[in-house]
Parts: structure tokens; C-alpha cells; sequence
């Protein structure tokens, strides 16, 4: 039997056998590190053919609780969600209190957090981000890339572009570590005083790179987000390029309702 029938509506066997599935993860019946049954067991226990199983598992691929390799099987991950508070991890006490946005954000959630500088030195701004930053494409811009680590997994990585005139005279910005409370902390230091931050995010499957830089599985859903740093003379000093994996993320944002 192939379908099941709730509230008028036929629920294919696989979904079913998925929801289950997900169910016993969340449960803990399933716990991290623990192997999904093979699909031999699962044809096994569900009396349903191979094929079935397999959608099966797409479905619960799609759900960002289990990590596949293939030969290996389905195993469920260790990464629980990071909550994110847009409201709440770029306020200026966190700098004063010395803390950079992600620390801040996992600090919040209970994790450890660990950042890996890939790269800090001189490149030519690419088209969008020259754009952003209202200088011409292929302007030296001083560009700090970081792999970041929740609990030891990597997470996210971030490429900020800072425009050249901003930076030269700040030394501290040419350093692996900028200081407590980052670089925006070092940039109010100089002087530029922030009045708000902009970000756009766009989700979309990760490519082969992206999946390997952040241990995912091939074509798993990643956020993309860039985020303009705008200080109150209205110039924007940072465009943070941003690639997050998804299942660890949760965006949280608080709207005015009044002008």
C-alpha cells in the first residue's frame, strides 16, 4: 500500500516513513552520531520496496538532521541551531563589553565558538561588492576572510571588504585579531560611528566547495547573507560576504510597527 489517507488527503508512504524518521531524531531515539538503519533495515521494518526508502531519504536529507556520505549511510548531526538576533548581536554594549557579533550570538546559545582567519591582505573589489561600497570595480579594498567553528563544526564563512583610505591608518585591522569587540569596535575607535546595519539574505543549495569548506552534504541548503555597515555620515565602511549553513541557523528579527 502506497499512500496513507488524513483529512481527505493521501500521504504517500514515503513521506510517512520520513516524518518518522525525523520524529525519532528530534526525540532523541535517535541521538547524534548515531547511524540512520540501512535502507536493507528499513525495507525490512517498513515492508515497502527500495525505492521507497530512498525517497524516504531525500526527505529526511532535506530536513538538515542528518549528514550522508556516500558508502557510509546517514548520520545524525551534532548541530543544534544557532539562533540569531538581528536586534541584538551588532548593539553597541557588545562591543564595549569587548565582543565581537559571533561571539556574542554563541555566547547566547551556549556554544563554543572558534574563528579561523583564511586570508587578510589587498584585493581588488569584485563588481557587486565595489557597488556596495560606492567605488570602482577592481579598487583595492583590504579583504579579511574567516571560517567559522560552532563547537568544533564549521559553521559559516565571512569575507569582509573594507574601503583602503578607511583601513591604511588602522593597524590593527591588518591583524589576525583585531581586538575585543572586532573590527567594528577598532572602526568606532576611528572614529566612524555606526547608524545602522543592512542585510540581504538569499537561501540556495550549497555548491561542491562550499558543501566541502562547511561539511556538508552535496547540495545542502546554506544562507547566503551580505550586510552593509553604514555609519551615520551616511558612508558604507564594511561589506561582509557571508555564507552560513542553514540547518544551524535561525534568523530571529524584530520589526517596528511605528514610523
Amino acid at each position: 500500500m502506497g499512500t496513507a489517507v488524513g483529512g481527505g488527503r493521501a500521504v504517500p508512504r514515503y513521506v510517512q516513513i520520513a516524518d518518522e524518521i525525523v520524529q525519532q531524531i528530534r526525540a532523541g531515539v535517535l541521538k547524534p552520531g548515531d547511524m540512520v538503519p540501512s535502507e536493507s533495515e528499513l525495507v525490512e521494518r517498513y515492508g515497502v520496496s527500495g525505492g521507497t526508502i530512498r525517497k524516504a531519504m531525500v526527505e529526511v536529507r532535506a530536513s538538515g538532521l542528518v549528514d550522508t556520505r556516500h558508502g557510509k549511510g546517514s548520520m545524525v548531526k551534532d548541530r543544534p541551531p544557532v539562533r540569531l538576533r538581528s536586534s541584538d548581536r551588532f548593539r553597541a554594549s557588545h562591543r564595549r563589553a569587548g565582543k565581537a557579533a559571533y561571539l556574542a550570538e554563541s555566547a547566547q546559545s551556549g556554544a563554543t565558538a572558534k574563528v579561523s582567519v583564511l586570508y587578510i591582505g589587498p584585493m581588488e573589489a569584485p563588481e557587486e561588492i565595489a557597488d556596495r561600497l560606492g567605488v570602482p570595480a577592481g579598487t583595492q579594498v583590504l579583504a579579511r576572510r574567516r571560517l567559522y567553528f560552532r563547537n568544533g563544526v564549521p559553521v559559516e564563512t565571512a569575507c569582509s571588504y573594507l574601503p583602503w583610505d578607511v583601513v591604511k591608518d588602522i593597524p590593527e585591522l591588518f591583524a589576525e585579531n583585531p581586538g575585543p569587540g572586532g573590527i567594528y569596535a577598532r572602526l568606532e575607535d576611528d572614529g566612524h560611528t555606526f547608524a545602522e546595519f543592512v542585510e540581504t539574505l538569499q537561501a540556495r543549495p550549497a555548491s561542491k566547495a562550499e558543501a566541502s569548506e562547511l561539511a556538508l552534504s552535496p547540495g545542502a541548503p546554506v544562507v547566503h547573507l551580505v550586510r552593509n555597515a553604514v555609519t551615520e555620515a551616511g558612508r558604507v565602511v564594511e561589506v561582509c560576504d557571508t555564507l552560513m549553513a542553514a540547518d544551524q541557523f535561525v534568523f530571529e528579527y524584530r520589526i517596528p510597527a511605528t514610523d
